[in-house]
């Protein structure tokens, strides 16, 4: 019996173990794919090798370079696939080792299984054989026990009547019978149960070897049809490896074609090169000699004077004449080379890059300059490039002193009797407010600009006599208000000139008189205090409003009384982003809502310049009906652009930049110059006579003040009040 459970717990152990190897078999699924992996990255190494070959061919061939060629991109991006595939290849030999490594643990494994399994199958061998040789000797105790029982029955049936130690023995025979008999129906039993424990044993052995067929028949098929996809792949790789070659070779073609071509260009542009050159000397030569010849010009001109001062003194008014005359020329020269570069001309600056746009791909920098061009800039907007054609483009290098050189030749025309305007445009946080403003050390085109006219004004004191006033106003919800009067918040209105000239004026704006620059630091101060200004999601300091300040330039000719009267209009426009970007709510909202109806009223208003329409619908906002003059042909404009270079930003930029393309196609016609012979009209002399005589602003009515609103502590006014 012990044999038995023995036998028992072999076979328990023999299915467990078969039932292991059905879970295990699974490994011929990793060693399909190692060898799947193995293919690849032999197809991998060979199409590296081919690319490497490729690319020692294209260095050793000498080429120029060539900027902005689109083949050289293409060469960058095959390097670019090129070090992808290496990275690839490595990730595979790695991926490859692990899959050689697990399935060399899992062979092992598998012939450690199959010798335990003959191992088994050995020991169940000999059991069954030693079984066998039981049950034949059980067989044959069982011939040799009834071959020995009818002498027993014999000997019971003959001694019935003998002594009673015959007796007893015929009792003991009679017991031990009787154990023996039950012995062998015993072993009868336990050979029965032996023989269905072996036949069980057949069965379940016969039952695994079917199974072990069914597997080797279904690692056949999967052989065969790994076989089959492996060569389906070669011929699709063989298949694109020959398209590329032959797309390589088209591609070579063409950059060996363009650079024949450039070579070509370069040898034809060689002997210009030199003509230039040659100018230049010639040149050169010329400007080194004329210090010399105007040395021998004065001294000649000093001897004729010395000799000749009565004839100079009698000549005077002519020369005076002359002089003048060329000065009247120099102005319309000068005049005329402003008009040619365009009535409306635009310019673009980017602001670097700051803290404030954060990190990340948004605050990648999606803006580049032409270094051939300064007028061009290119926008990468959805992974697309965009270029656009300006005036000028100033990168995030240049200067406040910079930007004040490109407009400071306008400026200079307020002088002359020419209205001028110059305003900033762009998204909230492009850098409006600094380009026009500035800081206190480095201030902007406002502050430039007056320090630039009161150091013209001073040039010609000898012959002209200026006077500069000030004013600041702002729009703030489509509703007008005087920075510098004692109620900010009062409401002003835009009026024609009663004097029938066309102009446009508002009667209440404060003026003041500015004759230095400590009086143009107290006027921005005061008017810094009053401007409105919020928190939102692209700018902490946001403009909420439109600011102008307007300069106005009246000058009178001593010798021959010509007045003229210039006027300087520097916009601050509030910032051109969309309402939800910019995160306003309640009051905020309100606000983006008035400046983005404002905002397109002036696209409005420049589509209908550009397309020469008989309606300008200029009084559909009060920013579009305060720069009337400027828009429409009565002054010299230019609009600054501010952009910000930023990722996040791009699709505000891109508005912006279009924007700033349709303004530069519109064409005013020559701006009329102010001058008149004679005393001042009417209205300008109400206008002048306060500046003149008193250092207080002058002003007209004003209205009642809004409601919730505060005034000014007089501690600030009392700053623009210049000493006695």
């Amino acid at each position: 019996t012990v044999k038995v459970e023995n036998l028992k717990e072999k076979l328990i152990s023999q299915a467990q173990e078969v039932c292991r190897l059905r879970s295990e078999l699974g490994g011929t699924d990793l060693e399909k794919h190692r060898d799947l992996l193995m293919v690849e990255n032999e197809r991998l190494r060979q199409e590296m090798r081919r690319c490497e070959s490729e690319l020692q061919e294209l260095r050793a061939t000498p080429v120029a370079p060539c900027p902005g060629c689109e083949h050289s991109q293409e060469s960058a991006q095959l390097r670019d696939k090129l070090s992808q595939l290496q990275l690839e290849v490595a990730e595979n030999k790695g991926m490859l080792s692990e899959l050689n490594l697990e399935v060399q643990q899992k062979t092992d494994r598998l012939a450690e299984v199959e010798l335990r399994l003959k191992d088994c199958l050995a020991e169940k061998a000999q059991e069954e054989e030693r079984l066998s040789r039981r049950l034949r000797d059980s067989h044959e105790t069982i011939a040799s026990l009834r071959a020995l029982s009818p002498p027993v029955k014999y000997v019971i049936k003959t001694v019935e009547v003998e002594s009673p130690k015959t007796k007893q023995a015929l009792s003991e025979s009679q017991a031990r019978n009787q154990h023996l008999q039950e012995q062998v129906a015993m072993q009868r039993q336990v050979l029965k149960e032996m023989e269905q424990q072996l036949q069980s044993s057949h069965q379940l052995t016969m039952q695994l070897r079917a199974q072990i067929a069914m597997y080797e028949s279904e690692l056949e098929r999967a052989h065969g049809q790994m076989l089959e996809e492996m060569q389906s792949l070669e011929e699709d790789k063989n298949r694109a490896i020959e398209e590329a070659f032959a797309r390589a070779q088209v591609e070579m073609k063409a950059v060996h074609e363009n650079l024949a071509g450039v070579r070509t260009n370069l040898l034809t542009l060689q002997p210009a090169l030199r003509t230039l050159t040659n100018d230049y000397n010639g040149l050169k030569r010329q400007v080194r000699s004329f210090p010399l010849l105007l040395q021998e010009a004065l001294r000649s001109v000093k001897a004729e004077i010395g000799q000749a001062i009565e004839e100079v003194n009698s000549n005077n008014q002519e020369l005076l004449r002359k002089y003048r005359r060329e000065l009247q020329l120099r102005k319309k020269c000068h005049n005329e080379l402003v008009r040619l570069k365009g009535n409306i001309r635009v310019i673009a600056r980017v602001r670097p890059i700051t803290k404030e746009d954060g990190e990340g791909p948004e605050a990648a920098n999606a803006v580049t300059f032409d270094p051939d061009d300064d007028a061009i800039i290119h926008l990468l907007h959805k992974g697309k490039p965009v270029s656009f054609e300006l005036d000028k483009v100033f990168s995030p290098r240049a200067s406040q002193q910079d930007v004040f050189q490109e407009v400071q030749a306008l400026i200079t025309s307020c002088i002359d009797g020419f209205n001028v305007c110059i305003f900033a445009y762009g998204q909230t946080g492009a850098g409006k407010t600094y380009t026009m403003e500035g800081t206190h050390e480095n201030p902007g085109i406002n502050q430039r600009a007056l320090q630039l006219l009161f150091s013209e004004v001073q040039e010609k004191a000898s012959d002209w006599e200026y006077t500069i006033t000030v004013s600041a106003a702002e729009i703030y919800n489509e509703v007008l208000r005087d920075l510098l009067g004692k109620e900010p918040q009062e409401k002003l209105e835009i009026r024609l000139c009663p004097d029938g000239s066309g102009q446009l004026y508002v009667p209440g704006l404060t003026e003041f008189q500015v004759q230095c620059v400590d009086d143009i630091n107290k006027v921005f101060e005061f008017g810094h205090t009053n401007r409105t200004t919020e928190f939102t999601n692209l700018n902490e300091h946001s403009s909420r409003s439109h600011a102008l300040l307007i300069v106005t330039v009246r000058g009178m000719d001593c010798s021959t009384g010509l007045r003229t009267t210039g006027k300087l209009n520097l916009v601050d426009l509030a910032g051109s982003e969309r309402v939800g970007k910019s995160g306003a709510e309640g009051s905020r909202l309100r606000e983006a809502q008035h400046i983005n109806k404002s905002l397109s009223a002036l696209g409005d208003v420049i589509a209908a310049l550009r397309s020469r329409q008989g309606h300008v619908p200029f009084r559909n906002s009060k920013l579009t009906y305060l720069l009337q003059d400027s828009l429409s042909g009565d002054s010299k404009t230019l609009m600054v652009v501010q952009v910000s270079p930023v990722e996040k930003n791009t699709s505000e930029t891109l508005y912006s930049l279009k924007f700033a393309e349709r303004v530069r196609s519109v064409e005013l016609g020559p701006g009329p110059r102010r001058a008149e012979l004679g005393s001042w009209s009417s209205q300008e002399h109400l206008e002048w006579e306060p500046a003149c005589q008193t250092p207080q602003p002058s002003a007209r009515a004003h209205s009642a003040p809004s409601s919730g609103t505060t005034s000014r502590p007089g501690s600030i006014r009392r700053k623009l009040q210049p000493s006695a």
